[in-house]
């Protein structure tokens, strides 16, 4: 059986644990690196507090987090009759770009959840806002249906407006389903890291969620290198994977976007990569990936990557390839792009880390408890191997709160399983 089967075969139901709803964490901790640190290295277990980290972190490491920002995705109109419509952003459609979306004025178009849509047939929903003291009207239209989800057209006037503007007005910061409350003031803080700058996530990348400028301050201290990526999580991360074998699951794809700088750094750096979340590490493993596209790049199978040259399937890693280094795969990354005259590499990736995956460009990871068959345990699994058990059942055992404000996690293995 090839490694691709393999994986395809993967049952989710051998990654279950019981998590009661008592041990998913409503709210964070205050300081938030105060929160409880599990410390994991080579099958042995012991725990600290967050605030500690930089003491764990080996020397002449380089440390890369994620520094997307939570935007206001979540909005409610009303109808005449007076039913509630709920419209939860996705990602932009036109323009497809986040940034010139949320530059747009006029109109602008994305792809949404509609909460309630049996009670909207059509027709233009409107809400009446007042922003930097000029009476705007914001109107919402159904235009199609594209994924599952509902195309949006949002349109509003004054039309100079920028969209970013009325979003940041009319919308709540998106709180996971599972914390079974609406959002509060305190979400509007505590659910951002404390380096978010690039908008354009629907749910936090919520390892970061535990840094603190003190924190930051002593890896400096510590001369530890920090990088930045940019991956825009999308409100499928949250999704179970209800089909039996994962050959059944399609991964939700997520746009990314890194500087040159990062890949010159992890092509020098000898020391250990230390990935802040699932959504580093797959930004981080993606990149090694699309390097390896443009060294086989005459000898790719039919299909291996999807229609944009950039956007990476999820089976890719598990198909057969030379056993090109990390150096070599970042390289020829990086010459493709020095060749383009281009600073920044963006991309789409659907990569899925599952048990068999052979991580290339991580060494460590920070990151928190997930739920039970998500492909983010999936993702544990193929680092720590059976051990995730383990990790767990220490977790459980010693009062770990679990889940987007829970407690966390610093998984450091040699040798990646």
């Amino acid at each position: 059986m090839t490694l691709l089967d393999k994986v395809k075969n993967i049952s989710i139901k051998d990654f279950s644990y019981d998590l009661p709803d008592a041990r998913i964490a409503k709210y964070p901790v205050d300081p938030r690196d105060h929160s409880q640190l599990l410390l994991y290295r080579d099958g042995e277990i012991s725990r600290s507090q967050f605030k500690n980290l930089p003491q764990f972190l080996p020397e002449n490491s380089l440390l890369v987090y994620n520094n997307t920002k939570v935007i206001r995705a979540r909005m409610f109109f009303r109808k005449e009759t007076g039913a509630q419509i709920e419209i939860f952003c996705l990602e932009p459609l036109m323009p497809a770009d986040y940034a010139q979306n949320f530059q747009a004025q006029g109109s602008c178009e994305w792809l949404c959840l509609v909460g309630n849509l049996k009670k909207w047939k059509g027709g233009k929903l409107h809400r009446q806002l007042s922003l930097n003291g000029q009476d705007v009207v914001f109107s919402a239209e159904h235009v199609g249906v594209e994924d599952k989800a509902q195309r949006i057209r949002f349109s509003w006037t004054p039309a100079e407006i920028p969209f970013g503007d009325l979003l940041e007005q009319a919308g709540q910061i998106p709180i996971p389903p599972y914390l079974n409350r609406e959002s509060q003031q305190s979400d509007e803080r505590s659910y951002q890291t404390v380096y978010s700058r690039i908008e354009g996530s629907v749910a936090a990348p919520t390892a970061g969620l535990h840094f603190t400028p003190a924190v930051l301050q002593s890896i400096d201290e510590k001369q530890i290198k920090r990088q930045e990526v940019t991956l825009h999580v999308s409100a499928s991360t949250f999704q179970p994977v209800k089909s039996e074998q994962m050959d059944g699951h399609p991964m939700h794809l997520e746009f990314i976007s890194v500087e040159a700088s990062l890949i010159e750094d992890l092509l020098k750096y000898e020391g250990r990569i230390t990935a802040v979340g699932t959504t580093s590490v797959r930004t981080l493993e993606s990149l090694y990936w699309f390097g390896v596209h443009l060294l086989e790049s005459n000898m790719m199978q039919p299909n291996s990557l999807e229609e944009s040259v950039w956007t990476l399937h999820q089976w890719y890693p598990y198909e057969e390839h030379q056993d090109y280094s990390m150096q070599q795969a970042l390289q020829a990354l990086l010459d493709n792009m020095h060749a383009k005259g281009e600073t920044q590499f963006t991309a789409s990736t659907r990569l899925l880390i599952a048990p068999g995956y052979t991580f290339r460009v991580v060494s460590d990871i920070i990151t928190n408890f997930h739920q039970p068959q998500s492909t983010l345990l999936l993702l544990v699994s193929a680092y720590v191997g059976e051990d995730w058990r383990k990790i767990y059942d220490y977790a459980m055992a010693n009062d770990f709160r679990f889940l987007s404000y829970g407690d966390s996690s610093l998984l450091q293995v040699r040798k990646a399983q």
